[in-house]
């Protein structure tokens, strides 16, 4: 399994490195944000993992510009910034999970381990529908009613496992887990806010609704067929 570090400490890089390395992972370690961009551009990774405060090209930037270029490699945020608000930046930006320095390697392992886990194919099917809403693992393209509909990473990871559990009442903490990767509550409303953004792109233009909200309990996907 190939992984890219990106940290311009290099002693928190060579501990990275060396720790993953030992676990049989294959890494490779770029300095700055700018050379970290040309390898994950130029490479496949199974997870990148990346510092946010780096010269020239901070982590935040990066990441958004990596899944502009449409790079959906999962990204792990490593930062001595650990508050509310940076953490919610960093997911807006496009990261699968955030870790605080200091950490344990051990939980940065177990963090590595998840995101390569969801980055595996598996024997998943291609196609996932609900309705005239199609969602092609393959090209990453969604349509509804034979338009085609523009998502971002973190949108288009959010539609796919609602697709996945369609028919199933899916409270905040389970997106959280299971979309973003984090194991806490983030006292925010950052899973309010991505189900509206879909809901604006999947739902608003057409007559049928899918997501639906459960009252005190969460969110739900439902095809015509299941009402």
């Amino acid at each position: 399994m190939k992984i890219l570090v990106i940290e311009d400490e290099p002693n928190v890089a060579a501990f990275i490195k060396r720790g993953l390395q030992e676990q049989t992972f294959d890494v490779e370690v770029a300095y700055d944000g700018n050379l970290g961009k040309r390898l994950a551009l130029q490479n496949d990774y199974q997870v990148i993992i990346m510092d946010i405060i780096m010269p020239h090209l901070s982590g935040l930037d990066l990441c958004r510009q990596l899944r502009q270029e449409q790079v959906r490699t999962p990204i792990l945020l490593l930062t001595a910034l650990g508050t509310t608000d940076d953490i919610v930046d960093g997911l807006e930006a496009g990261a699968d999970d955030y870790l605080s320095k200091p950490f344990k390697f051990k939980e940065l392992l177990a963090r590595v381990r998840a995101l390569a886990r969801r980055a595996e194919p598996g024997q998943a099917k291609s196609l996932l529908q609900a309705g005239d809403l199609q969602m092609n693992l393959d090209t990453k393209e969604v349509v509804r009613a034979g338009k085609e509909i523009n998502l971002t990473a973190r949108e288009f990871a959010l539609l796919e496992y609602f697709l996945r559990k369609q028919g199933k009442v899916l409270s905040r903490v389970d997106l959280l887990e299971n979309v973003w990767d984090l194991h806490f509550d983030l006292g925010s409303n950052v899973v309010d806010v991505y189900v509206n953004y879909l809901r604006n792109k999947v739902d608003k233009d057409f007559p049928v609704k899918l997501l639906h909200t459960v009252v005190g309990m969460g969110y739900i996907l439902k095809g015509p067929e299941s009402k």
